[in-house]
């Protein structure tokens, strides 16, 4: 008993400390669920403490890193503007991440909502990068603490931000499955990345070909990212910038024609 009373006063004070990093960030919704969590772990304590045998499920409780906290922590360690897909891989091979593609759906528009109703509330938002017409770009998520210039992609964006993923994700240690079955994935479509065998690829390898294909395609890339930054910065309010332009009535003539 006196080990049960001691892991539930441990998870108890994990829940505490989570609802008050929730509510610092103003994340109401992740302080709800914790909020629920801590009753449930409360219950079980007063059970227990009572002579009674508390429920399983009130100490199997959910993990404390909310959905969007794993997004944020993902797309730090890939460092580039990245598909959700990937997200949710590099999460699960090397956070211990438990989210769904499924659950990101929404995310985006949830992060504006947070944004307008009070603006920069939060250290950090979820958004879409922005396309050359500075619009929402489908299917990239990115982080409003970078700059603009990592937040906007041109037309080689795509290639270079994988390149960039690829390189942080081989640069990382592979011993869970799942982290050599996703660089295995991603080496297959970065040339002379793998020896042709079915084996996992080697890390230094992969690292150094997307360095080679990066010093060709990165000058341009970086010029056309530039510019994108600066029209950005003239042409967007703050809602916009991190979000996107929600019409193209803010391209000048000579950007339509």
């Amino acid at each position: 008993m006196s080990d049960r009373l001691d892991e539930l006063e441990r998870r108890i004070d994990e829940l505490r400390a989570g609802v008050r990093r929730a509510m610092r960030a103003r994340d109401g919704g992740a302080a709800r669920g914790l909020r629920a969590e801590l009753r449930a772990a409360e219950r079980a304590w007063d059970a227990l403490v009572g002579g009674e045998q508390p429920e399983e499920p009130a100490t199997r409780t959910a993990p404390l890193v909310t959905v969007r906290e794993q997004v944020h922590q993902g797309l730090r360690l890939l460092g580039a503007t990245a598909q959700p897909r990937l997200v949710v891989a590099v999460s699960e091979a090397f956070l211990g991440g438990t989210i769904r593609s499924a659950q990101l759906t929404s995310l985006r528009r949830d992060e504006e909502r947070s944004f307008r109703s009070a603006p920069y509330g939060r250290p950090y938002y979820l958004c879409a990068a922005l396309t050359d017409r500075l619009s929402p770009a489908r299917g990239l998520l990115t982080l409003s603490a970078w700059p603009l210039e990592r937040r906007v992609v041109g037309p080689l964006s795509p290639r270079v931000d994988f390149l960039t993923c690829a390189i942080a994700v081989a640069g990382r240690e592979q011993g869970d499955p799942r982290a050599a079955r996703l660089l295995l994935r991603m080496a297959r479509n970065i040339p002379g990345a793998t020896d042709g065998s079915l084996g996992p690829p080697d890390p230094d390898r992969v690292i150094a070909a997307a360095r080679a294909e990066l010093a060709v395609h990165a000058p341009r890339d970086t010029r056309d990212r530039a510019e994108l930054a600066r029209r950005a910065a003239r042409q967007l309010d703050d809602v916009a910038r991190l979000f996107g332009a929600a019409t193209l009535s803010t391209i000048k003539k000579e950007y339509a024609t």
